[in-house]
């Protein structure tokens, strides 16, 4: 072997002028295998010039085709033949041929332009030999091997898998043809049934192998079954030939399934990211419409006619809090959790911000919850309200029913009394106690008329409140207030008959006109004592039922007054009958004056001492009930001045444990996760205060003075909390997610984060544009207050703060120190990666994709890609390019 070296100083191994001669004495089998298979190699170049040979050692001879051969091959031009059919002329041309393959580092041994020019074959067919391994072999290399070694090792490893094959050479290793088989079943095994061919019948196998390289793999046939099986020893060279040809056949396949994983690789990122993106578009119209379904329940203010009715909107109101609210509560926090964790995935695949459909965004859930927690409160505040105004309807009905069931008693039979005839026969003395009987119902009829007005006034209050059953109350006190005005004129009309025979009556029994005067308002007295009695009331505290006490003890110590004056009215009647005996008078045994008789009057006093004891007990079962509230308020506010500043603690401890950098991300992970749990054993507390909460609205209590906080202050801190914790646990998740993507170590997370913190003066977890930049200046960023350093900051801030909202996270400040210091994948990389599988053209078909992609992903980039729309185009051509683009960029995607 000689070594030649080529201009850039590769060693080329050519073989000697003895061993071209050698071959010359060998098998003339051979030299047809070599005929064959090299006439077929040339004619694999020479049609893509629109050419071709048809004998090797003839269509050479005047060196045009030898020289465009050369041109194909190598991509250069040669220089510009000589088109003259003299010897000369051919042999010019074959030496530049010649010439041109010197200039390659090939050192030609015994071959000259007058051997070829005379057609003599063995010389052409080593001067083709020669080519070959120049431009076919010498640039195969595996493992630092190169030419024959490295194509005879690249077979041996490709066909390694396979039974019955073992490649120790180029010649009778290929003879059963289960080789080239097994080369094309290991790189396009759906061409191949390998498991069907038998190492006994070779022509079979040699035949299948080399059809379909022809059909499917563009390798032109370049021998003969029938000549390898029936050659001892296949010519070597015609096999490296044909080997050599599937060498380069297969050496794009590598290139296109590197390619091929590039781009799995971005469109499965992009495929789990629109999956993300679906998911968070549907739980956020999910939340938003449960949101706008139950704002107009919260928000309707329709009232209800009964207590019962009203305390069943409270009950609904309070399985709305305790079941179907907490749950949303928990999609909501979730719903923020999944859209950091999207934006986080985002950026580390270098693809644009998730920006959610219009009214979609997290701002506009949180507006949406803001909403709904202001109709809640508003509901809860009108619930209450309500029922107070039911309760004070209630009262105030029955209070109007009794008053008017006590006055249309008192006026039952008045209207008859008033209008009889007694005194046309009665004598004087008689018309004058009728004269001053009618003055005593003058007197009582007075002292109704305060009854009558708080009977009008108590139908206009239940008016104004709306009462359900105002019509019957005003029907029932329009027929008391005519009744009372017909009453007026009656006793008018009475009074002035009655004048009319004054004149002529003038006996007068002052003892009875003294007992009916001082009778009749000892009588109301006591009917209004026995009304007040009787007296429904409602007390919200224990001060309001101890001055009902105090009230009723002040009414008790009257009592003994009162008596004396029954007394002194019961010794006038006892003075009447003494003096009717001492005189004789016969009496009617009625007093003229007055229809109050003393055994009324008994009666009557009788009623109230019995009344007394039961008022006595009626205020001291309030008092008991208002003690038992008062116990339930200390109750609750005794849990509630616990919880509520335990949340405030750990909030504050939230905050302080996000902000300091105590271990590594993990340990502050699994610190929080601890803190996390610790919160929700809490829970019971919670549930605890929430039964308070429940006995104390039972009960109807409206206030307590022994706390500040609300229930609803504590739901509105203990939400906020569980939303804290579980958005710092996230933050922490996505810092880890970005280290371990970014690679950033340990250490630089420290150094980012005790340089965050230095700038955040106000512990709020954002840097203002001001403290951003002396954070940035600190780290080595030129951002001075220059020109250049303001265009500087201007396209951080783009980076960090997309949405100009003034304040840049720590998360964004990770990110942003981590894109700094790593790489990613280029719209440039994906559609170089496309290029290779397109055939280096412009655009790519559906079938190319297919063929090179998984059928999902072929089928993704089949539905986005545009129509390619070149002049190089071809039917059905897809953009590749503004595909690739468009996932780094604005997009639809």
């Amino acid at each position: 072997m000689n070594i030649h070296k080529t201009c850039g100083g590769t060693p080329i191994y050519m073989e000697q002028e003895n061993d071209w001669d050698r071959d010359l004495l060998l098998d003339p089998a051979w030299e047809k295998q070599q005929r064959k298979t090299f006439t077929a190699w040339c004619n694999s170049h020479l049609r893509k010039a629109g050419t071709q040979i048809d004998s090797i050692e003839e269509d050479f001879r005047d060196g045009l085709k030898l020289m465009l051969l050369l041109e194909v091959i190598s991509g250069e031009r040669l220089p510009k033949p000589e088109r003259g059919k003299m010897r000369v002329h051919k042999i010019n041309n074959v030496n530049k041929a010649l010439d041109f393959i010197a200039s390659k580092g090939v050192k030609l041994v015994s071959i000259g332009a007058e051997e070829i020019v005379d057609g003599n074959a063995k010389m052409t067919l080593g001067m083709i030999w020669t080519i070959i391994l120049r431009f076919a072999i010498q640039d195969i290399s595996v493992d630092e091997t190169s030419a024959k070694e490295g194509l005879l090792l690249w077979c041996q490893r490709k066909t390694a898998p396979y039974k019955n094959v073992n490649v120790q050479n180029f010649h009778i290793s290929w003879k059963d043809g289960l080789a080239f088989n097994a080369l094309i079943h290991r790189h396009r095994p759906e061409l191949i049934d390998y498991d069907k061919l038998r190492k006994d019948d070779p022509l079979t196998n040699l035949n299948n192998a080399f059809e379909v390289a022809e059909k499917y793999l563009d390798i032109p046939k370049m021998m003969d079954a029938e000549d390898i099986v029936g050659t001892l020893r296949p010519d070597e060279k015609a096999i490296m030939t044909y080997v050599s040809c599937f060498y380069h056949a297969f050496s794009g396949a590598q290139k296109a399934e590197t390619a091929a994983n590039r781009i799995c690789k971005v469109l499965a990122v992009n495929q789990e990211n629109e999956h993300l993106m679906e998911d968070y578009e549907k739980l956020a119209s999910d939340l938003l419409e449960w949101i706008r379904r139950t704002i107009p329940w919260l928000e309707n203010r329709a009232p209800e006619k009964t207590m019962a009715e009203m305390q069943q909107k409270l009950e609904d109101f309070r399985d709305y809090r305790r079941v179907h609210k907490p749950p949303k509560v928990q999609e909501k926090c979730q719903l923020e959790i999944n859209f950091n964790t999207l934006q986080t995935k985002l950026r580390l695949s270098n693809r644009p911000a998730f920006m959610p459909s219009e009214g979609r965004m997290v701002s506009d859930i949180n507006g949406s919850w803001h909403a709904l927690e202001g109709a809640e409160k508003g509901y809860e505040e009108w619930l209450l309200n309500e029922i107070r105004r039911l309760e004070r309807l209630d009262h105030l009905a029955e209070k109007f029913r009794q008053k008017a069931t006590i006055h249309e008693a008192w006026t039952d039979g008045k209207e008859a009394m008033l209008t009889q005839k007694d005194y046309a026969t009665a004598t004087l003395s008689e018309v004058k106690a009728l004269l001053r009987k009618h003055e005593a119902f003058e007197s009582d009829l007075a002292a109704h008329q305060d009854r009558v007005e708080q009977i009008a006034a108590i139908a206009q209050e239940l008016n104004e409140l709306d009462y359900y059953d105002s019509p019957s109350v005003n029907a029932r006190c329009q027929n008391i207030c005519e009744q009372w005005d017909s009453l007026g004129s009656l006793t008018q009309n009475r009074r002035e008959s009655l004048e009319r025979t004054e004149k002529q009556l003038e006996s007068i029994d002052e003892l009875y006109l003294e007992y009916a005067k001082r009778a009749a308002p000892f009588n109301n007295w006591m009917e209004g004592a026995m009304e007040d009695l009787q007296d429904m009331f409602i007390v919200h505290n224990i001060e309001e039922i101890q001055g009902l006490i105090t009230a009723h003890e002040q009414f008790k110590s009257t009592l003994p007054d009162a008596n004396k004056e029954r007394e002194a009215i019961q010794a006038i009647q006892a003075e009447v009958q003494k003096i009717a005996q001492h005189n004789g008078i016969n009496l009617s045994g009625t007093n003229p004056y007055t229809s109050i008789t003393p055994e009324s009057i008994d009666s009557k006093w009788e009623k109230v001492q019995r009344l007394v004891p039961q008022r006595d007990q009626a205020l001291q079962e309030e008092l008991a009930k208002q003690q038992s509230n008062d116990h339930l308020r200390r109750q609750f506010a005794t849990q509630a001045n616990m919880v509520g500043p335990w949340i405030q603690t750990k909030m504050e401890e939230i905050g302080r444990i996000s902000i300091e950098m105590n271990g590594t991300l993990e340990d502050q992970l699994t610190h929080l996760r601890e803190y996390e749990q610790s919160i929700i054993e809490y829970k019971p507390h919670i549930d605890r205060l929430e039964g308070d909460h429940q006995l104390i609205q039972e009960a109807l209590i409206f206030d307590n003075k022994y706390t500040a906080y609300t229930m609803e202050h504590l739901r509105v801190g203990w939400e906020q909390l569980l939303t804290t914790i579980a958005r710092t646990i996230n933050e922490i998740d996505n810092q880890i997610l970005t280290r371990d993507a970014k690679g950033i170590s340990q250490e630089q997370l420290h150094e980012y984060r005790t340089s965050f913190n230095h700038f955040d003066k106000d512990h709020s977890g954002a840097l203002m544009a001001e403290e951003f930049k002396a954070c940035l200046i600190s780290l080595g960023y030129d951002v001075e207050n220059n020109k250049q350093g303001d265009a500087e900051f201007a396209r951080i801030m783009g980076i960090v703060d997309p949405n100009s909202s003034g304040a840049v996270t720590f998360q964004a400040f990770i990110d942003f120190m981590s894109r700094e210091t790593t790489d990613t994948d280029t719209a440039d990389q994906v559609i170089a990666s496309f290029k290779i599988l397109a055939g280096d053209k412009n655009f790519i078909t559906a079938e190319e994709l297919r063929r090179e992609l998984p059928a999902d992903q072929a089928e993704y980039c089949i539905a986005r890609m545009a129509p390619y729309g070149g002049p190089d185009g071809v039917p059905g051509a897809l953009d590749y390019m503004s595909f690739s683009t468009a996932l780094y960029g604005e997009s639809d995607l």
